[in-house]
């Protein structure tokens, strides 16, 4: 059988081995002296402790490009979840099918949620649209909510929220690009490699003022 030890596991999550064995421990997952872990075993009790060991149903609510596209996605049923219902507030939408399923309409809300025994719901609507769904959706009965609209949703205690920006994590992913651009300059001064025109940037003159940039 696959097995993995505690130093590999560590190496490649970046952490200390023994504090991953006795996180491990938690789990009731003890690996074997010499020989490590159970690699399939160990992804059950993984899996186990974060719920997805069972079957989630889900709604996605708001059934344009960025809704078609998650229902489209294949990665969700191998983590667990099952996509319940696609629904839109689009009377032209309802019946239409997305992903193999028929959209239905919002009108159908509360039932949907209520047949399907679902307790996640994913927003994709405009952000107009986005706290109304989410007000029915966790008065139907649903208590975590992926949030995809562009808007901070108000939602009451006991209820989960995870907004997914996609801006934010461009911005994100742009200041990283800013600060490597940024250090890379620094190192190239550092070490003479600069172009001339970008080294006098950074001598000063003899008044103590930074001389403008001239042609090499």
């Amino acid at each position: 059988m696959p097995t993995v030890s505690s130093e590999e596991l560590a190496a490649a999550a970046g952490v200390n081995s023994a504090k991953l064995r006795k996180d491990f421990s938690y789990l009731g997952s003890y690996g074997t002296r010499g020989v490590g872990y159970d690699v399939e075993y160990l992804v059950y009790q993984i899996s186990r402790e974060l719920g997805l060991t069972q079957d989630w149903p889900v709604v996605i609510v708001g059934i344009g490009n960025l809704g078609a596209a998650l229902a489209n996605y294949g990665g969700f049923a191998s983590r667990g979840f099952r996509v319940a219902a696609l629904i839109d507030a689009d009377p032209a939408m309802a019946g239409k099918p997305v992903a193999g399923m028929p959209v239905q309409h919002t009108d159908d809300l509360e039932r949907i949620i209520s047949d399907n025994g679902v307790s996640i719901g994913v927003i994709a609507t405009p952000a107009g649209a986005a706290q109304q769904v989410c007000d029915r959706l966790v008065a139907a009965g649903v208590t975590s909510i992926l949030n995809f609209a562009p808007t901070v949703l108000t939602v009451p205690d006991g209820v989960d929220v995870r907004k997914v920006d996609l801006s934010i994590e461009l911005q994100i992913l742009a200041f990283h690009e800013q600060r490597k651009a940024g250090e890379e300059s620094a190192a190239d001064a550092a070490d003479g490699t600069a172009t001339p025109a970008v080294a006098k940037d950074h001598r000063k003159g003899p008044d103590g003022d930074v001389p403008a940039v001239m042609p090499a």
